[in-house]
């Protein structure tokens, strides 16, 4: 029995950029690809929402004198490269996939389209949902938690650089301790920064259980998405 039957993975942009810190490095989507490939020929309908921060980011637009909403345009136009890019890296590993867009981009991508992307996943079709909500001042967290409720998810893994949800940050703490277990209440609470309030508010609405762990472990997808294992952190209704 799989844990999951349907899921939106929300996989972050600077994951791909591997090494290198900035833009694609094309191992690493080939590798994070592969796991996906073996979970849809599973029988597992995968949805994906993928950042865009090896791009560029939105809300780093005022350090750069931008207009905040303009940011946020590029950062969504951002995500679409990364997500053609998953997208041929999926479709070379022989799993069919579709592209969807908030904003229209007919020559490459179809709109966003609900029954259209639920009716892709009935076939097995990996759907990837590029350019956030569409508008500004939401992040791609955001967007991954409402492509989860629109389409009905099981669960959001969100698939990041760190372990999992820490007290406190990692990278500046020595002694953060890693949490197994939050409430949707609690994770929203303690102001968290692995995803912002609007995300978590809107799982915990739809009920919609949120792990988040490290793609960058081997076969993180697939030891949770397959095997059931309880890695990193499950943000849920209540602490069993």
């Amino acid at each position: 029995m799989l844990p999951y039957k349907r899921v939106l993975i929300k996989l972050s942009g600077e994951v791909l950029a591997g090494a290198k810190g900035f833009g694609l490095d094309m191992d690493v989507v080939l590798r994070i690809c592969k796991d996906m490939a073996e979970l849809a020929k599973a029988g597992i309908e995968i949805a994906i929402v993928v950042g865009g921060g090896n791009i560029f980011r939105g809300v780093n637009a005022e350090k750069l004198n931008l207009d905040r909403a303009q940011g946020d345009y590029m950062g969504m136009l951002a995500t679409v490269i990364n997500s053609l890019a998953l997208q041929s890296a999926l479709e070379k590993l022989g799993v069919p996939t579709r592209v969807q867009t908030a904003i229209e981009m007919k020559a490459i991508a179809e709109p966003f389209i609900r029954r259209r992307a639920l009716r892709h996943l009935e076939k097995g079709r990996v759907v990837i949902f590029a350019a956030g909500t569409g508008s500004p001042y939401f992040s791609t967290d955001t967007a991954a938690a409402l492509r989860a409720a629109e389409i009905g998810a099981e669960c959001l893994l969100k698939v990041t650089k760190v372990d999992g949800i820490y007290d406190k940050d990692p990278s500046l703490n020595a002694d953060a301790k890693l949490l197994k277990e939050l409430t949707y209440e609690e994770a929203i609470k303690e102001q968290l920064k692995v995803m912002d309030a609007a995300a978590f508010s809107l799982c915990m609405e739809n009920n919609i259980p949120i792990i988040v762990a490290n793609i960058l472990k081997e076969n993180t997808l697939t030891k949770i998405l397959l095997e059931g294992k309880k890695i990193g952190t499950i943000v849920h209704a209540k602490k069993e």
